[in-house]
């Protein structure tokens, strides 16, 4: 067992550490090397190989942090695939982990959602459907926070459509925000599980994330940045295609639903459906499917989804 401690003078802690810990958390899932934090102390124990390993990506992640002002998940996974080569390791280190939330790493937890990260992974567009529940929309703001952090995606774009409203916002009291922020709570639940409101407001406050109502994505074209559409069951067919043709150069967009809560006055009306049919073989669109067996909310949201389903004939 071997014993180190790093002394830390004139560096940025939270960046280096990572939001919530993010980067001591990637190293122990890495290494079999405690790592503790006391003040401006690192303190390792461990295996001796592994504790050496650990010293040295930290220096490595402090001249990152130097040189570059910055660091992210990516730069402390490629330092670790390095060191780990360097020292004759060639095991890769934990692939499934999607961000770290203010509650830990955010991995998938089913095999639907192991096939769902694997389809995000893989593909620039993706649809992902399944029951309420099932991670769908939880699972795409973690990549949408973890592209921004790690620099592959400027901004964070998301949306859904206000259909409670027939998105005649103009008739509803207050100002914008008022207006539509009662219909886009979902989406400020899962970033607030993402990192802390300290970080989140300003983000916000500069438009680097939005959270806007479908229809107010007309006319634009996005480049560099993460697009969500979630509950696009209630998309309709020319809300669809609006949404997919915003995608700009170096962008990515995930769009979530469930085709069994359509809210539309006809359910051949959703761009949902119509999609699925319409871009099903299009190299670089995935499509995810999920189910019940994927909830991953209270034990008895899934029994409850099974046994609507039975009685609606599903």
């Amino acid at each position: 067992m071997m014993k180190k401690t790093i002394e830390l003078k004139g560096v940025d802690l939270q960046t280096l550490l990572g939001v919530a810990d993010a980067h001591v958390r990637l190293l122990n899932e890495s290494f079999s090397a405690d790592i503790l934090i006391r003040g401006n102390d690192i303190k390792l124990n461990g295996q001796e190989s592994d504790v050496e390993m650990v010293h040295e990506i930290i220096h490595e992640m402090i001249q990152t942090l130097s040189r570059k002002g910055t660091l992210t998940k990516k730069d402390v996974l490629k330092l670790i695939k390095v060191v780990r080569s360097e020292n004759g390791q060639t095991e890769d280190v934990p692939k499934e982990v999607i961000h770290y939330g203010k509650k830990g790493a955010i991995v998938p937890r089913t095999a639907g959602q192991k096939e769902y990260v694997k389809k995000v992974n893989g593909n620039d567009i993706v649809f992902s459907v399944g029951p309420a529940g099932t991670g769908k929309t939880f699972i795409a703001v973690a990549f949408a926070v973890a592209a921004l952090e790690n620099h592959d995606a400027d901004r964070i774009i998301l949306c859904r459509p206000a259909v409670e409203a027939g998105e005649s916002l103009g008739f509803l009291p207050g100002d914008l925000k008022e207006k539509v922020d009662p219909y886009l709570t979902p989406l400020y639940d899962a970033l607030n599980e993402m990192m802390p409101a300290n970080k989140l407001k300003p983000l916000l406050n500069k438009n680097i994330i939005e959270i806007i109502p479908l229809a107010y994505m007309r006319g634009r074209t996005l480049n560099n940045a993460f697009l969500i559409l979630d509950e696009a069951q209630n998309s309709t067919m020319m809300q669809m295609k609006m949404f997919l043709t915003r995608l700009g150069v170096n962008s990515k967009a995930v769009i979530t639903g469930d085709i069994t809560q359509i809210d539309l006055p006809k359910r051949s009306d959703s761009g949902l459906i119509d999609v699925l049919k319409v871009l099903k073989g299009v190299d670089g669109i995935g499509f995810a499917q999920l189910n019940e067996s994927d909830v991953v909310r209270h034990k008895l949201v899934r029994e409850i989804i099974k046994a609507y389903d039975k009685a609606n004939g599903g």
